[in-house]
C-alpha cells in the first residue's frame, strides 16, 4: 500500500489536535472522518475549525472554495462503527494508557486489515498498545505538533513490531498533507523534540518553584534570549497543562523514579482545572 491508496483517514478524539489534523488531511484532499464518543466535544470541534478557516479566508491564506471543499470532505462521526471503511487511523485521545490500548482494540477489529493504525501521542510508544491488534506491523506513532493547522514537523517513529512498509507509506502519507515527516528508527518516549523541550520545561518549572524568577520573566528570557516563538509557560498552557501532567505520571508509572512525577506545581494547577487556554486560566489568564 502507498499513499496513494489512502483514500479514507479517520481521526480519534475531537480535541485541539484531534480536530486540527483532521483538518490538515480534509485540506490536502483526503475524505476524513473525526471521531469522538462526545457529540458536545464534535460540535465544539466544528465551531472552532469554523473560526480557524474563517480567518484563514480573511487573511488571504485560503479561498472560500477551499474551504467549503475541505469541509465537504470532513464528517463527524460519534461512532466507531463508521470506520469501516477507512485507510489510515490517526489516533488523539487522552494521554491514558489504558484509553488507547481499549481504542486500538476496538480499531483492530472493526477497520479493514490493511489500514494502518498510527498514534499521536509523543510519550505512549506505539509497541505499548500495538500487542492488541492482530496488526502490529502496521501500527506506529505519527506525533504532529500543536497547533497542527501551523506547525510543519510530524515525527513518525518505526518500533520494533513496525514494518519498513508501513513506515515508508506513513512518511508519504505526511508529505502528501503538506507537512515535514522525520523518522525515527527507534522507540524512545518523547521522542527528539519534547525529550529536549521536556528538560526546558522541568528547568523553567524549578526556576518558578523556586522563587528564581516569575512565569512572565522565564518566558520572556526564553523568547528573547533564546529566541523560542514562545515560553514555556505560554506553551503549557497552550497544549494543556494536563497534558504535561499525564505525560510526567505515565514516564513515573514506567520508572518508578518519584523525580518523573509531575512538579507539585502542575498538580496544584490540574487539581484546581487550572488548565490553560481551553479552561480560560493556567499560568496566564485568558478572556
Amino acid at each position: 500500500m502507498t499513499r496513494y491508496t489512502i483514500k479514507q483517514v479517520a481521526v480519534i478524539g475531537s480535541g485541539t489536535m484531534g480536530s486540527q489534523i483532521a483538518m490538515v488531511c480534509a485540506l490536502a484532499g483526503y475524505n476524513v472522518i473525526l471521531q469522538d464518543i462526545s457529540e458536545e466535544s464534535l460540535s465544539k470541534a466544528k465551531e472552532s475549525l469554523t473560526g480557524h478557516m474563517d480567518r484563514r479566508i480573511e487573511k488571504g491564506r485560503l479561498t472560500e472554495e477551499q474551504v467549503n471543499q475541505a469541509f465537504n470532505r470532513l464528517s463527524f462521526s460519534s461512532s466507531l462503527e463508521s470506520l469501516k471503511e477507512v485507510d489510515f487511523v490517526i489516533e488523539a485521545a487522552v494521554e491514558k494508557l489504558e484509553i488507547k490500548r481499549e481504542i486500538f482494540k476496538k480499531l483492530d477489529d472493526i477497520t479493514p486489515k490493511h489500514a494502518i493504525l498510527a498514534t499521536n501521542s509523543s510519550t505512549i510508544v506505539s509497541s505499548k498498545v500495538a500487542d492488541v491488534t492482530t496488526r502490529p506491523e502496521k501500527v506506529c506513532n505519527v506525533h504532529f505538533f500543536n497547533p497542527a493547522l501551523v506547525m510543519e514537523l510530524v515525527e513518525v517513529v518505526q518500533g520494533p513490531h513496525t514494518s519498513d512498509e508501513t513506515a515508508q507509506t506513513t512518511m508519504e502519507f505526511i508529505k502528501s498533507i503538506n507537512k515535514f515527516p522525520v523518522l525515527l528508527k527507534k522507540e524512545i518516549s518523547g521522542f527528539v523534540a519534547n525529550r529536549i523541550l521536556g528538560k526546558l520545561m522541568d528547568e523553567a518549572v524549578y526556576l518558578l518553584e523556586n522563587g528564581y524568577a516569575t512565569h512572565e520573566d522565564i518566558d520572556i528570557v526564553c523568547t528573547k534570549a533564546l529566541n523560542h516563538p514562545i515560553g514555556p509557560f505560554a506553551l503549557m498552557d497552550l497544549t494543556g497543562i494536563d497534558v504535561n501532567y499525564y505525560v510526567r505520571m505515565q514516564r513515573y508509572q514506567e520508572s518508578k523514579n518519584e523525580a518523573d512525577k509531575p512538579a507539585k506545581l502542575i498538580q496544584e494547577k490540574v487539581e484546581k482545572g487550572e488548565l490553560g487556554r481551553k479552561t480560560g486560566k493556567g499560568f496566564y489568564t485568558y478572556s
